[in-house]
């Protein structure tokens, strides 16, 4: 009797959290922003026929995964078709800027959030550039592939209100991102990114259920291949929560009679402080130089030696070349560290600082210079451990796939299923958050 009345409790005092916390809201807005973001990926711009390039799509590796990161939008060419790509991007050149340029570091790290806003103005332009760079590039591979300008349209009329629109796509997409880290639940860019790859998963069903459908061997290859799916779902999520604790003592400190500090604390650094970021930030500056050699490549240029060369570069760049998959785990260790170098909480330096100043310690290190160098040690070491776990987890699930010959779920195994269990697990974990937040705050005001 006793427990179910305990059990009664915690479910009211959980619908209670529910309703005072203003979370509710935040998950509204936060679907409404992602059912606009899907109305405008089913619009097509103005001329095309989209069935051409859809049908392209449906051949082309590197076209059939940009097309599921944008939910369909690519393929449909709609106005959403560059998707959060530019975005993407111009949020990496920013975030290497400001280790290189010292106006950008000393923004970043010293002047709070004048800096970061400063900082993401400047993103907001250079997606603005990005998008405009693509869009033409788009519009004008558009143009050259026959039959895909509906007949009777002017080229003109055509190019320049194809790129015009697909720039303006790409930056309301930013915006829709934006609103939702600022006003709703979870990270804007990373779960639009999430919403294109489960937009796109009926379809990777139905082209399944075809393929195997008289093929035993397949069936029993499609059988092992959701057994390393879900093996892996459960990797990424033990990568994901695992955490390095430093365990910290305080001194003590005597204020009149009373004696304070003296406590057993530790600072927890989780193996993977980047997340799903190292893995966005990877398949960006991989489809980048992909996209671009892809689409001059439909141009059919005549100089010989000029297109032997983009041939190759393409080989390097196709998702089924060996090479590719070298470039991209490199990538991901590369990106791993560095999205760990520019996070706050991870600076040895300033911990350092920090528990110096409030007369913590490691135990049997020196504060000071020697505890951020232990700090460092520290650090450097989980970071390895999990840059190169995250780098072999995202081969698995393409490695399997080679294996069973079940190629209809490459692209989600390959990338995706990192990104949407990561971000799945990110958008819990703020939602926990958020309500333990207001709890607090509740308790406080009591």
């Amino acid at each position: 009797m006793q427990q179910n009345i305990d059990s009664n409790q915690v479910v009211q005092n959980l619908m209670s959290s529910w309703r005072q916390s203003g979370l509710k809201q935040k998950l509204i807005f936060t679907f409404v922003i992602i059912a606009l973001f899907r109305l405008g990926a089913q619009l097509p711009i103005y001329g095309i026929n989209n069935e051409v390039f859809q049908n392209l799509a449906n051949g082309n590796n590197l076209i059939g995964f940009l097309d599921m990161f944008s939910g369909g939008a690519l393929g449909k060419v709609s106005i959403f078709a560059l998707g959060i790509g530019p975005y993407i991007t111009s949020s990496i050149i920013m975030q290497l800027m400001a280790v290189i340029v010292p106006s950008l570091e000393k923004a970043q790290k010293e002047d709070g959030e004048a800096g970061r806003r400063k900082i993401q103005q400047i993103t907001r332009v250079f997606t603005v550039a990005l998008a405009l760079f693509q869009s033409f590039i788009f519009a004008l591979a558009l143009y050259k592939l026959p039959g895909a300008i509906v007949p009777d349209i002017n080229p003109i009329v055509f190019f320049l209100g194809s790129a015009v629109t697909l720039s303006a796509g790409a930056i309301i997409v930013m915006w829709l991102a934006e609103l939702i880290s600022e006003k709703g639940v979870g990270n804007g860019a990373s779960l639009l990114i999430f919403i294109g790859i489960i937009a796109g998963i009926p379809l990777y069903c139905d082209r399944t259920k075809i393929l195997i459908s008289q093929d035993r061997m397949l069936q029993m290859g499609l059988l092992l291949l959701i057994v390393i799916f879900l093996l892996t779902i459960i990797f990424i999520i033990v990568l994901h929560e695992a955490a390095r604790k430093v365990p910290i003592v305080s001194a003590r400190r005597q204020v009149g009679s009373k004696v304070y500090g003296g406590q057993n604390t530790n600072i927890p650094f989780k193996l993977n402080p980047g997340g799903v970021m190292p893995i966005i930030f990877a398949v960006a500056i991989l489809l980048f130089p992909a996209t671009v050699l892809g689409i001059v490549q439909q141009m059919h240029i005549q100089n010989v030696v000029l297109a032997s060369i983009f041939e190759k570069l393409s080989l390097l760049f196709s998702a089924n070349s060996f090479a590719y998959y070298i470039i991209y785990f490199v990538l991901i260790v590369t990106l791993t560290f560095f999205y760990a170098s520019i996070i706050p909480s991870m600076q040895p330096k300033e911990i350092a600082n920090n528990l110096k100043k409030y007369g913590s310690a490691i135990p049997g290190v020196k504060p000071g210079k020697p505890t951020a160098d232990k700090l460092n040690e520290i650090l450097s070491r989980i970071t390895l451990i999990g840059a190169l776990a995250l780098g072999i987890i995202a081969m698995i699930p393409t490695v399997a796939t080679k294996i069973t010959n079940i190629t209809t779920f490459q692209g989600i195994g390959a990338t995706s299923l990192i990104i949407l269990v990561g971000v799945a697990l990110d958008f819990i974990n703020q939602i926990k958050t958020h309500m333990l937040a207001k709890n607090y705050e509740s308790f406080l005001q009591q």
